[in-house]
């Protein structure tokens, strides 16, 4: 059997710690060419599909395995290529690191990640609802008009009413007028 001397040991393990230090940090930026434009590639989007298993399971630092039986189970669900191989974008690999988290340090079984993990997609759907109505009644942007069925109907700031075909209707025909109240 043969031994190393200690300076061969101690440079060993350095530089093996150093390497599996580098690839739990790393990051991979990918970059993808606009469709039918030559010219600079620009950043993916988080949830562009475009990791294979193999290289979603060393960016998570699992096994491949380990991500089928996720998308067998719903918790972690990739995109399919057209070959029927799962890709894995940005946002599903964090998602599987925090699946991981939870049941590495929280103890939680995977039952109840599936339900965490439902809960915050809920909650982040039920998030961009509250801005798009918050944008829609915010104090300077609530502009309604009558429509000729009575209706209160939402526009846009800046918009006008589409005019009706017909010419104006006198006092006594009764009004056919368009009233905006502004809040």
């Amino acid at each position: 059997m043969t031994t190393l001397a200690p300076s061969c040991a101690a440079k060993r393990s350095s530089r093996d710690r150093e390497a599996n230090a580098m690839t739990t940090t790393m990051r991979i930026d990918v970059h993808v060419a606009s469709p039918g434009t030559p010219g600079p590639s620009r950043p993916a989007r988080e949830d562009t599909p475009v990791h294979p298993i193999g290289a979603a399971a060393r960016l998570a630092g699992m096994h491949p395995q380990t991500l089928r039986q996720y998308d067998r189970l719903g918790l972690v669900v990739p995109q399919r290529a057209s070959g029927r191989g799962r890709r894995y974008s940005a946002r599903d690999i964090a998602n599987l690191r925090e699946v991981q988290r939870l049941s590495a340090e929280e103890g939680i079984n995977l039952a109840g990640i599936a339900r965490i993990l439902e809960l915050e997609r809920e909650n982040r759907r039920l998030r961009q609802r509250i801005e798009s109505l918050q944008a829609t009644v915010s104090p300077g942007q609530r502009v309604f008009a009558v429509a000729s069925s009575g209706t209160a109907v939402p526009l846009a700031r800046g918009q006008r009413p589409a005019r009706s075909s017909q010419a104006p209707a006198t006092a006594t025909s009764g009004s056919r007028a368009i009233i905006l109240w502004r809040a």
